[in-house]
């Protein structure tokens, strides 16, 4: 018997509460994006097919596509999946399908209905862990009150869990990251930091349930809110790190914004976690991707920056508008570009 048969020999023989799924991925959660600058070139020029029904496809890069296929009716579609952010199977499974689903609350949609997508390094990982896996994939679509109704899986080198989901909305009361307009207070409706909590989670394996929880959480009520009071621009944050998502909105919307860094909640733990140097390459590269389009105030420091382009798994709704409940973290302006103060 070869080395690699005698690992997964000991692998198997191990309880299947004992493997660390994040030593079988070389990022976690939306940190393993491909960094937006990248991903903006490759996909430059593709347009996709076009048509009056089309209401939001690429042009802006927004978190779903909305179609019209009536007067008062949109069907939004969007898919998600990444690698694990966390050992706990379950918790995995919960927070990459809150994280998918959030892309049809970020459009004022309600998720109808989803599909599974999984990679598996079958015969390396038990499949006893994907069961659970899905199992808290189940579990959250179930909370959000949507049928997932089967999937796809591959034999893949990597695990990786995610969904495929369909939504709908009223055509009239779609958040779109296009629609900001100058003057308006931002609303950041779940606290950031939890790419750094996900990065020492992976290198120590200390776990944090604040963070864990805050991912697995629904974007649902506050969207909801959100298209109650009329609000008409949003998006969540997720691995672009909220200045990446700002800032991709901003520009769609041809507006600037202002953000004051001591508005914006950290989770706990984050800034001991920013201090002991447990920053992930994804979160640096969102740096680098804004930073010519970013102005700092007195006294704000390289470590506030980085954890405003902090890599978010499953992150808050960020809003142009004020939500009863969330913070304001700062407003939008008739200029250009983000400035932090």
């Amino acid at each position: 018997m070869n080395q690699a048969q005698t690992s997964v020999q000991q692998l198997d023989d191990a309880p299947a509460s004992a493997v660390r799924l994040t030593d079988y991925a070389h990022g976690g959660g939306c940190a393993c994006k491909i960094p937006p600058g990248e991903l903006e070139d490759a996909v430059r020029g593709l347009i996709g097919q076009q048509g009056a029904e089309v209401l939001v496809g690429l042009d802006s890069g927004d978190d779903a596509a909305a179609v019209l296929v009536r007067d008062d009716l949109a069907v939004l579609t969007t898919a998600d999946f990444f690698t694990p952010v966390v050992n706990d199977a379950f918790d995995w499974g919960r927070i990459a399908a809150a994280n998918a689903l959030s892309d049809i609350y970020a459009m004022g949609g309600r998720p109808v209905t989803a599909i599974n997508l999984v990679g598996w390094p079958r015969g390396v990982l038990p499949l006893e862990l994907m069961t659970e896996v899905l199992r808290g994939g189940l579990s959250v679509a179930s909370q959000a009150g949507c049928p997932v109704l089967g999937g796809h899986s591959i034999d893949d080198p990597e695990p990786k869990y995610g969904m495929a989901v369909t939504g709908v909305a009223h055509p009239d009361r779609l958040l779109r990251n296009d629609a900001a307009r100058p003057g308006l207070p931002i609303t950041l409706t779940k606290p950031i930091g939890v790419g750094l909590l996900n990065n020492r989670h992976k290198q120590t394996g200390e776990v944090f349930a604040e963070a864990v929880e805050t991912m697995a959480g629904l974007n649902r009520d506050a969207a909801e809110t959100a298209v109650a009071a009329g609000v008409r621009a949003a998006t969540d944050v997720t691995g672009f790190g909220l200045l990446g998502h700002l800032y991709k909105m901003v520009r769609a919307s041809n507006v600037g914004a202002v953000i004051d860094r001591s508005a914006v909640p950290l989770i706990e733990g984050a800034r001991e976690a920013l201090r002991d140097g447990f920053v992930s390459g994804g979160t640096r590269r969102n740096l680098d991707w804004v930073r010519p389009h970013l102005g700092s105030g007195p006294g704000v420091t390289e470590d506030d920056l980085l954890v405003l382009a902090d890599a978010q798994t499953s992150g808050g709704l960020l809003v142009v508008g004020e939500l009863p409940g969330h913070p304001v973290i700062g407003h939008t302006t008739a200029g250009q570009g983000i400035e932090v103060r």
